[in-house]
């Protein structure tokens, strides 16, 4: 037997695959609720907590700046505009709902055993499950896939775990947040405050350091200003030392207190809902693997495999969020679930590719990107061999409300030395993942800035800028735009 970890969407994708070449697959997931309580179906995090929820949340935020763009197109309505957060709330929930049906039904299809249970190996080869109500049952299997994921970090102060919500409770959270303060610097924190602050709330980010750890950082730093631009408040150089409930309620009164990363400076604020988003940890300490010997690192938990997803215990793989030193998305563990199934049971021999993946965050304004961060291609090239490539624009959409003119921005990232070969696309502005998307089929294929120029734009949009780069960071010549 082939035995899942985990009901991650792309355990339930790789079980199906092994399913289908003849292998008899049990799939144990079981969500450990948060600290208020709060659980979900199979899917794992993307699903149910992650992705799709943030996605929608997105949307709602984007249709209330899209009713006000509508004035200026010439629609009149007298009716008062509002949001409701219980109605989004319980539509975002129903179309969950409905995936997790579905996956369930996809596993029986191809009759994959689902155990909601949570799995821990007692000895080589057998597990441990143990279900809600505290039975237990035990299995044993020829090989194991692990893919557990990450769960929120909590500070570690008083009154955390308490009174604070994640982004595990945010998306079914019954009652409208209220004002918030978001925790965090991370992609997390900015998609969840950015939203927020779409439907209308008072929303404050308390940053330690940097926005956007590991992405480019003008970029970065661009999302940071656009937000700030709309009515986000960001408290740079500042951690929480403690929050306390002065109210109850839905949503009730908080009060945090903070204290200043380069000085002696406190800061004490009053929000209905704080919302922490520093950082997630990869669910390995607790599910018995120092009992098989498979090894992890003991600073973040993840577990380091070799190129095919192999742990240093060979009938123990893994995928996903908890692989040491790889990228931290969904569709990348799909992908190498797949194909790990597809080489223990099916013959082949391809690997993951783990090299320019693209992503998108889903900020107010949308950051896409696919390749190397201009620091980091600096690091690996050498910032003499590069060239970069850059303009701002004005979605044609926004011209007419008078909206962000020359907020959008778009670069590429060249190395000289090798044809002018495109090692990072960055674009921000609306639709930036259905941009990424395209373009990175292209880098994969080895794009080259001669390719772009010589590739014809479809006007007006967005991503024939792409088309049309002819000014280098390097000239210092002006990127502003006036016009098509």
């Amino acid at each position: 037997m082939n035995c899942k970890f985990g009901g991650n969407y792309q355990l339930v994708q790789s079980g199906r695959e092994a399913a289908t070449l003849g292998k008899k697959v049990m799939v144990l997931d079981y969500v450990v609720p948060t600290p208020l309580g709060t659980t979900w179906g199979l899917g794992g995090t993307c699903v149910n907590v992650g992705c799709i929820p943030k996605k929608l949340m997105h949307q709602a935020a984007l249709l209330g700046q899209a009713l006000k763009d509508s004035r200026a197109y010439g629609w009149q309505y007298e009716e008062q505009v509002k949001h409701n957060w219980e109605t989004m709330v319980e539509a975002v929930q129903n179309y969950i709902g409905s995936l997790n049906w579905g996956y369930r039904l996809s596993l029986r299809e191809k009759s994959v055993t689902y155990q909601n249970s949570y799995g821990e190996f007692v000895e080589p080869h057998k597990v441990k499950a143990t279900n809600r109500k505290g039975q237990v049952t035990y299995h044993t299997a020829e090989t194991f896939v692990l893919a557990t994921g990450e769960r929120p970090r909590y500070l570690g102060i008083p009154g955390d775990k308490e009174y604070c919500i994640t982004s595990d409770d945010l998306f079914s959270l019954p009652y409208c947040p209220g004002k918030t303060l978001v925790v965090g610097a991370s992609y997390v924190a900015l998609e969840c405050a950015g939203f927020l602050a779409g439907l209308g709330l008072d929303v404050t980010v308390m940053v330690r350091s940097i926005l956007l750890r590991g992405f480019d950082q003008e970029m970065a730093e661009k999302i940071g200003a656009h937000m700030e631009t709309h009515g986000v408040t960001f408290i740079r150089k500042f951690v929480p030392t403690q929050v306390e409930r002065l109210e109850d309620g839905t949503p009730g009164r908080l009060k945090v207190t903070a204290k200043c990363t380069e000085g002696p400076e406190i800061f004490e604020g009053e929000y209905n809902t704080v919302l922490l988003a520093i950082g997630r940890d990869a669910c390995t300490r607790n599910i018995g693997l120092q009992t098989i010997g498979v090894k992890i690192n003991e600073k973040n938990g993840k577990v380091p495999v070799n190129d095919e997803e192999q742990t240093n215990v060979p009938y123990v793989y893994a995928i996903g969020d908890i692989l040491d030193g790889k990228l931290e998305l969904t569709p990348v563990a799909i992908q190498a679930g797949k194909l790990l199934a597809r080489r223990l049971y099916g013959g082949s021999s391809t690997k993951c590719d783990y090299i320019n993946v693209p992503t998108t965050v889903f900020t107010p304004l949308e950051y896409g990107s696919c390749g190397l961060a201009e620091e980091k291609a600096k690091e690996e090239y050498g910032e003499q061999n590069l060239e970069v490539y850059h303009s701002l624009f004005w979605p044609l959409e926004w011209t007419i409300p008078g909206r962000d003119n020359n907020t959008c921005y778009a670069k590429i990232i060249c190395n000289k030395l090798d044809s002018n070969r495109v090692v990072g696309f960055h674009v921000l502005g609306p639709n930036a993942g259905e941009v990424t998307q395209g373009f990175a089929a292209a880098i994969k294929c080895g794009l080259t800035k001669e390719l772009l120029d010589e590739t014809i734009g479809i006007h007006p949009t967005c991503a024939e800028v792409f088309t049309t780069m002819d000014i280098t960071k390097s000239s210092g010549q002006d990127i502003t735009q006036r016009g098509c």
